[in-house]
């Protein structure tokens, strides 16, 4: 939403050291690979009603960041690629795979802005909403690839309540497998909304019935949040996604002002 008048509470401004223009939101890192997103994915700023800067992590794709086996050979690319964020102007940085936790300790120590830089920071929250014992579902695109310390980057007890999903490993989703994945997508990567929204559904309402004692989902995959809402309407669970993360995100480093009445 576009308020109707500037703040007012501004009288004076003064550059913020180091950074470049003024009045910018969240800084976004992108891997290195040209294919698609629909509305609500994070490499599409079009649904978001706060301003996205974008910048690319040269030479870093899917596959180096989650099929290589090796994250830590990434490292530079991506402090490089939020240094630059943050000298645009970015009030907080992020990035647009909830693989990027693996790295979430050192970008944070490497800027002065906040950084978020993986969905599933989310998930200790999680734990705490919904009581002890009861499941936490992360459904993510590669299960084999999300370790331990993926998990420990970004605050999670990788043997607390969690139940884990692939869809890769455990399901057949050929939309998203058509953007992702270099060796399944043809030259232009795309994918069909109604299919992919079919898959989700499909590969969500098998989770929760192998997982009856699952009592929120958070879908890792930024592909997924398109699809956050249908999700949401046939599990009726709690689901926290990227969009849920960015929102909390600008919230923090842009408070919004509350006008009513008493």
């Amino acid at each position: 939403m576009i308020p109707g008048n500037r703040d007012l509470g501004i009288h004076r401004i003064t550059s913020r050291p180091g950074q470049y223009a003024s009045g910018m939101g969240l800084g976004i890192m992108l891997l290195d690979e040209v294919y698609p997103g629909f509305p609500g994915d994070v490499r599409n700023p079009s649904a978001y009603p706060f301003p996205i800067q974008y910048d690319i992590v040269t030479g870093v794709d899917i596959d180096k960041l989650v099929l290589q086996g090796d994250p830590a050979a990434c490292l530079e690319p991506i402090l490089a690629a939020a240094k630059r964020l943050e000298k645009l102007g970015c009030r907080a940085i992020s990035a647009e795979c909830g693989y990027f936790s693996y790295f979430q300790p050192q970008v944070a120590g490497a800027v002065n802005v906040p950084v978020f830089m993986s969905s599933l920071l989310q998930v200790p929250l999680i734990q705490q909403v919904i009581g002890p014992g009861r499941q936490v579902g992360i459904l993510c695109g590669n299960r084999g690839a999300l370790t331990r310390d993926h998990l420990t980057a970004v605050g999670i007890d990788p043997d607390s309540n969690l139940v884990i999903a692939g869809t890769r490993d455990d399901y057949d989703t050929p939309e998203f497998d058509n953007l992702w994945y270099a060796t399944d997508r043809p030259e232009l990567p795309t994918a069909d909304y109604d299919r992919a929204e079919a898959d989700m559904l499909r590969v969500c309402r098998d989770f929760r019935r192998r997982h009856p004692d699952m009592r929120a989902l958070m879908l890792e995959c930024t592909g997924f949040q398109p699809f956050a809402r249908a999700i949401q309407r046939q599990l009726d669970l709690p689901v926290f996604s990227w969009s849920t993360l960015l929102d909390y995100a600008y919230s923090v480093v842009v408070h919004r002002d509350h006008y009513g009445h008493v």
